[in-house]
């Protein structure tokens, strides 16, 4: 049970009464495609603190704790530019409840260098987590979501995720390998059928507003 998804199976009815949630602000082909600072390159300039990065086929092989090496210089860069607690790794893997003792997540810290959340529900229900994190942390001077932006090639969890939030979802289209599954190609063929016909993702704001 630890595997399932309870999360991502409830919040993707969502979609039924706002299916824009699964839109993202900024499009790149590929993790080493990221722009940095968020800040400078987003349209709407915003004030981005703290970034938040997918692990499984975004910047990592899936299954592995590693950073796919064509991406270790883009993570340098993202780790500089978002240095200490700014940067934060949330999963759907490691530091979940499919991760017995965190075993993956203390790897992947070590091998990154970067913070791995420990959360007990997986993406897109963990925004709340993230939330708390960056609050309890002043150095990250992150006090409302829309100074977050969230890093993933998953629509309906990352780019969810990030507008259930009133984050920037900022999507990673191709993975680090092609995902050729049903899930997937449905999310991307919805996205499309719905940027064709006009609709966008909803404007970030925080969550007193």
């Amino acid at each position: 049970m630890a595997n399932l998804n309870i999360s991502g199976t409830l919040n993707v009815l969502r979609l039924f009464a706002n299916p824009t949630l699964c839109l993202p602000h900024y499009t790149v082909s590929s993790f080493d495609k990221l722009p940095v600072p968020f800040s400078k390159a987003l349209p709407s300039r915003p004030d981005i603190r703290a970034v938040v990065l997918d692990k499984d086929n975004c910047f990592a092989t899936p299954h592995t704790n590693v950073v796919h090496p064509p991406y270790q210089a883009k993570f340098d860069e993202l780790k500089s530019a978002y240095p200490g607690s700014q940067l934060l790794i949330v999963s759907n893997t490691a530091g979940t409840g499919a991760d017995p003792g965190f075993k993956q997540a203390d790897l992947l810290e070590r091998n990154t260098g970067v913070k791995v959340l420990h959360h007990a529900t997986k993406k897109p229900g963990c925004h709340g987590e993230i939330m708390d994190y960056f609050r309890g942390l002043p150095e990250t001077k992150v006090t409302r979501p829309e100074q977050v932006a969230i890093v993933g090639d998953r629509l309906f969890t990352d780019v969810m995720m990030a507008n259930m939030m009133g984050a920037h979802a900022v999507w990673v289209r191709d993975g680090v390998v092609k995902d050729s599954s049903v899930f997937a190609r449905f999310e991307k063929s919805l996205a499309n059928f719905l940027q064709k016909r006009g609709f966008e993702a909803p404007m970030p704001k925080s969550d007193f507003e």
